[in-house]
């Protein structure tokens, strides 16, 4: 078996020696804004972000910085105690106290030996999770590290959180994770700096690249696991996961890039209501062909109905025929339709008849999504079903309550996927006959084209 190294030891002068692997190295050179390290599993990620904070700490100065993971839980598990390794018990920097805020202080002393001065600005490290990205929005951050990223219950919304965070001071981002699914990781990291953006940069290894890892214990999981679990847990490769649920959504076929859609284009959108967070995802049909292009998506919370319904329509050339919530929410409904939206109930109730039509719908290539939606594309990604200990899918769905673009996009083409076809859409449904939203509402309401 390999023997440990420690990362970080000091030396007889009281100087901290790194003891980095290759990979570790490659992403300590990196100048780029948005350092991603991806690596399989005990390759070296979560130890590397405690010298890397400590290094722009000292670049930097004085003032906020933070440590994110998933969750508490997580946090305290892997994050935090390879953080007070460093900052507390081998540097003695200052002091942790759990409540109640998390956070890390630095002592006049500790940052004396940091700045060499002790600075009037008290310097601090605030950890936080990405569950809830409202509670990463009242702190203006110098330097972000977040750990395991490509998690779950790591939000996009949290991404993008930490990244306003950041803008004051143009701070740098470290994300140290494995890779999960296909979701916004890919998406917001992996596939721009692909494409060429400079100001981020991947630096992506396998967990054997760690020295300490055994070679013995990679071949194992290389001969017994599903060729996309090793990939992902192992080599830090992107790859399709069992059980993602829309396995069928081909970001080469169904992705576009944003252009103007016509007016007379046929509007329709799918709600997902919610006190904490309404969501909707706005299709428009292309004439002729019936083809759906999702080319908006709406996130908010804190708004009464009249208050959703203004910023929904806001822009829009006409009402768009909607439907949302599941049969239960019929007072969402009364609510936004008296402020001027009418909302239908779903034709069905059954979720997984509606994970079947937006199904059908995909695999048929009768819907297109525009590339910046990244709510939307995001789960695309990563919704899957729960996998049994053989890591086979079962009928449950995990975190299910968490997809809101998702169940907005499920209630709108669930009801609609009978009447795709050119020209039908929006005109009555079976069973009927002559009644529909449209043909109900006053005159100019709806926009033109409709009746």
């Amino acid at each position: 078996m390999t023997q440990r190294t420690d990362l970080f030891e000091q030396t007889a002068d009281g100087r901290l020696r790194m003891n980095f692997h290759t990979g570790q190295w490659r992403a300590w050179q990196s100048t780029a804004r948005i350092v991603a390290v991806l690596a399989g599993t005990q390759g070296g990620k979560t130890c590397f972000g405690p010298p890397w904070l400590y290094r722009e700490i000292q670049r930097a100065g004085p003032g906020d910085y933070m440590v994110v993971a998933p969750t508490f839980p997580l946090l305290s598990l892997k994050a935090l105690p390879e953080f007070l390794r460093l900052f507390k018990r081998r540097l003695r920097l200052g002091e942790y106290t759990g409540s109640p805020v998390r956070k890390f202080t630095f002592s006049a002393d500790g940052a004396a030996r940091t700045f060499g001065f002790v600075p009037e600005t008290e310097t601090c490290v605030y950890f936080g999770h990405a569950q809830d990205p409202d509670s990463l929005e009242s702190a203006t951050a110098k330097r972000v590290w977040c750990d395991e990223a490509g998690q779950k219950k790591f939000r996009l919304g949290s991404f993008h959180a930490l990244q306003r965070r950041l803008s004051i001071h143009e701070g740098r981002m470290l994300i140290t994770t494995t890779p999960y699914d296909l979701g916004w990781l890919k998406q917001q990291i992996w596939d721009p700096w692909h494409a060429g953006d400079t100001s981020i940069e991947v630096v992506r290894f396998d967990s054997t690249e760690n020295p300490a890892f055994p070679v013995a214990e990679f071949e194992r999981a290389r001969r017994s696991l599903p060729a996309w679990k090793f990939d992902l847990f192992y080599r830090a490769i992107f790859t399709r996961p069992a059980g993602l649920i829309y396995d069928c959504f081909d970001e080469g076929a169904h992705l576009c890039p944003r252009y103007p859609i016509g007016d007379k284009w046929r509007r329709f959108l799918g709600l997902d209501f919610g006190g904490v967070n309404t969501v909707g995802v706005f299709f428009a049909q292309e004439p002729g062909t019936g083809r759906l292009y999702a080319y908006r998506e709406y996130r908010a919370g804190g708004r009464t109905a009249r208050e959703h319904a203004r910023h929904l329509l806001a822009g829009e050339p006409g009402i768009p025929y909607c439907v949302g919530g599941s049969k239960s929410e019929g007072q969402w409904r009364d609510e936004f339709t008296a402020a001027g939206l009418p909302v239908r109930e779903p034709e069905i109730s059954d979720v997984e008849v509606g994970i079947t039509r937006v199904y059908g719908a995909i695999k048929r290539d009768e819907v297109m999504v525009f590339s910046d939606l990244a709510g939307l594309r995001a789960e695309l990604g990563s919704y899957s079903r729960v996998l049994d200990e053989r890591g086979e899918p079962t009928k449950d769905i995990e975190d299910k309550s968490d997809y809101h673009h998702l169940d907005a996009v499920r209630y709108i083409l669930g009801y609609l996927k009978p009447d795709i076809v050119a020209g039908t859409i929006g005109t009555a449904r079976p069973g009927t006959p002559g009644r529909s939203i449209v043909s109900e509402a006053p005159e100019g309401v709806f926009a033109d084209g409709w009746r």
